[in-house]
């Protein structure tokens, strides 16, 4: 056998399906499709997981786990111990004079104070929530950190 003398297999090339070229090829008229219905229309293809209608699987199955719920969850702007350093000593720093200062961008929103970087000033700072190491690094300076 050489190269030249290779042919496909007997029924191994098929000649294409011409659909809708008269009944006599036995794929005239509904051209295969079967009389009306959805898989008959043009663009009526079924997803894989549609049911018929029918409780889909998804949503019939129990749910299980924790699932995040965001309108729930309280989102904090913010601010290091070292950024009160810019107010004068003595004030009472406030989400007011953050957002006065440009250290806070959203008005109504909960701040918490965290201890990063050191503090040099007395403070008496009011926000809505402290990390312990903020109390402890306030309280050292003479200051005051209550919880509003």
């Amino acid at each position: 056998m050489k190269l030249n003398e290779l042919k496909p297999a007997p029924g191994a090339n098929r000649n294409r399906k011409r659909v809708g070229r008269g009944n006599g090829s036995g794929k005239g008229g509904t051209c295969g499709r079967g009389h009306k219905g959805q898989k008959s229309r043009s663009g009526g293809s079924i997803p894989a997981w549609f049911e018929g209608g029918q409780m889909p699987l998804v949503r019939r199955v129990p749910k299980r786990g924790p699932r995040r719920i965001a309108h729930k969850r309280v989102v904090y702007d913010v601010v290091n111990i070292k950024t009160l350093n810019l107010f004068e000593e003595e004030i009472e720093v406030n989400p007011e004079r953050l957002i006065e200062a440009g250290i806070i961008k959203r008005k109504n929103a909960r701040i918490k104070i965290l201890g990063d970087g050191e503090l040099n000033k007395k403070l008496n700072v009011r926000a809505h929530h402290f990390s312990k190491s903020a109390i402890e690094k306030i309280q050292a300076q003479g200051g005051t950190a209550e919880v509003i």
